[in-house]
């Protein structure tokens, strides 16, 4: 294999300032200005290391499959220390015909109540450090690691998603209408 094709299975991803990233075997950890968290990298088969305020990634195998690992690994790594400098904030919107959709957050318990008439709250979880603010007919999402904060969305969507009815007449639900980085107050 020629040298060329080795070094297409190396990355890097540069360190923002005020972000911090170490590594323990296969736990990476990051601290930045809004929070820290950590990822685990046990079944991906990459190599990473820290050195200089980049973070470098080396596939351990010469397979496309591996190629494309290797850039996930990357992306994940990005975006979390970007989200650690700037975070993410997804708006939704609280979508009903007749009966009025509240939404109620209680820990990390959120409460879809009255749903279609339903007596008993619809319940889900935020996923890690997420914050779920309602706000009247919208509910905000902000958070410094994006899969978690899209994670927690989809989890919102998914259960107000209704059920053995023409969905195309039914289009009460929670529908995220807008994504962005930064995160609003």
């Amino acid at each position: 294999m020629s040298t060329k094709q080795i070094e297409e299975f190396k990355d890097q991803v540069d360190i923002p300032e005020g972000v911090t990233v170490t590594v323990n075997k296969h736990m990476v950890s990051f601290v930045g200005p809004l929070g820290k968290t950590h990822k685990s990298f046990r079944n991906i088969p990459i190599n990473i290391e820290v050195n200089e305020g980049k973070v470098l990634l080396t596939a351990i195998n010469q397979k496309k499959k591996d190629y494309a690992i290797l850039h996930t690994a990357r992306s994940i790594i990005r975006n979390i220390c970007e989200g650690l400098v700037t975070g993410y904030t997804i708006k939704m919107k609280v979508v009903f015909s007749h009966f009025p959709i509240t939404v109620k957050v209680e820990g990390k318990k959120i409460l879809i109540e009255n749903f279609q008439g339903e007596r008993a709250p619809r319940i889900t979880h935020s996923v890690g450090n997420t914050k779920v603010i309602p706000k009247g007919e919208d509910v905000i999402l902000t958070g410094e690691v994006w899969t978690d904060v899209t994670q927690t969305a989809a989890n919102i969507e998914l259960k107000s998603k209704v059920k053995n009815k023409d969905h195309r007449v039914f289009l009460d639900g929670i529908y995220s209408f807008e994504k962005n980085k930064g995160i609003e107050k």
